[in-house]
């Protein structure tokens, strides 16, 4: 059973089921579901708590160890496995299929895993705890939707904020949801319980934003050059070097450029985009760019690309990431 996190509360509500599986890239959301769970596991006299943390030689005897013995004091107990690596190995998916198929009694089992991809999920494990439990998978929440994320926690604290100041401190702290929360808390320590002023918001949050550099490449299909300038910007000043920048967008632009040639043969969209290697999320966007994208500007791109690569080995002069920017622009700006 899949579960969305902003409904887990209300089903939490309705009774507790006997397996719980956490999964995401989002800290603050994954802690937030887990911590719900105990708590309401606790209000239901579930007093007892075991551990096991799966690290390097964890020895998977021990979950079904755990999984036999009684509680030392006949109470209701939660028993958490731990996987941060998110891949149990052999040993550990047989391990975790039987133990889907004979959960133990007075037990509430909570499985913490990071973020996993498509094939990990397809796995006979992870079908196994899909199918036994309740599976909650958190996503992070992207800038569209942030200001109302925002507003939503505001409003636990009795305080709003109109629709610009909102927008500020979505952009002040995006890509770090536990700064957010940090920064909302600070809100409510620093003000009364009202509607918040945009120099007094501006005036207390501090730009804590974290971008990666996919999100460089996201807000370049996406046509946002000011946001794609914003995230470079912000990439210089968190010390990220200008290689691994270069290596995401020259790959990028390699791939629109298959892809807009597979295109000029006669393939379809679906096709042409297969070719270029674009899958999920980022296939679409690329669906959108490619239209607005010349051959031409994808073949300069792909050269300037190389050019930045030499003057980043100190073969040619220049400034690399001035160039970069010029490539990102050149993508993004492009219509």
């Amino acid at each position: 059973m899949l579960l969305r996190p902003d409904k887990l509360s209300a089903h939490l509500q309705s009774g507790l089921k006997p397996l719980y599986v956490v999964t995401g890239d989002e800290p603050l959301l994954a802690l937030e579901a887990a911590d719900a769970i105990r708590f309401r596991a606790k209000e239901q006299g579930y007093l007892e708590r075991e551990v096991l943390t799966v690290e390097a030689h964890f020895n998977w005897s021990s979950l079904q160890a755990a999984s036999a013995s009684l509680s030392l004091f006949a109470s209701l107990r939660v028993l958490e496995i731990r996987i941060p690596t998110g891949k149990p190995g052999n040993e550990g998916s047989a391990a975790l299929e039987a133990f889907c198929a004979d959960l133990p009694p007075d037990t509430v089992s909570l499985v913490l895993l990071p973020k996993l991809d498509k094939r990990t999920k397809d796995s006979a494990w992870f079908s196994a705890l899909s199918q036994a439990g309740v599976v909650i998978d958190v996503y992070p929440v992207d800038l569209d939707a942030l200001p109302e994320w925002i507003a939503r926690r505001l409003a636990t604290q009795n305080q709003s904020a109109d629709r610009e100041t909102l927008a500020f401190l979505a952009e002040s702290v995006e890509g770090n949801l536990l700064a957010a929360h940090q920064e909302i808390q600070k809100l409510g320590l620093l003000y009364p319980a009202r509607k918040l002023t945009f120099d007094e918001v501006s005036e207390a949050v501090l730009n804590v934003s974290r971008f990666d550099v996919f999100q460089l490449g996201d807000a370049m299909l996406n046509g946002d050059a000011a946001r794609a300038a914003r995230i470079l910007d912000g990439l210089r000043g968190e010390g990220v070097k200008p290689i691994p920048i270069l290596g995401v967008l020259a790959w990028l632009t390699r791939s629109l450029n298959k892809a807009k040639l597979a295109l000029t043969r006669g393939a379809d969209m679906s096709g042409a985009l297969r070719e270029g290697g674009f899958w999920g999320d980022r296939q679409n966007l690329a669906r959108r760019a490619l239209p607005r994208l010349s051959a031409e500007t994808l073949a300069h791109a792909q050269r300037h690309a190389a050019e930045i690569d030499r003057m980043s080995k100190g073969l040619k002069p220049g400034d690399v990431w001035d160039e970069l920017l010029m490539l990102v622009l050149g993508i993004a700006k492009t219509r």
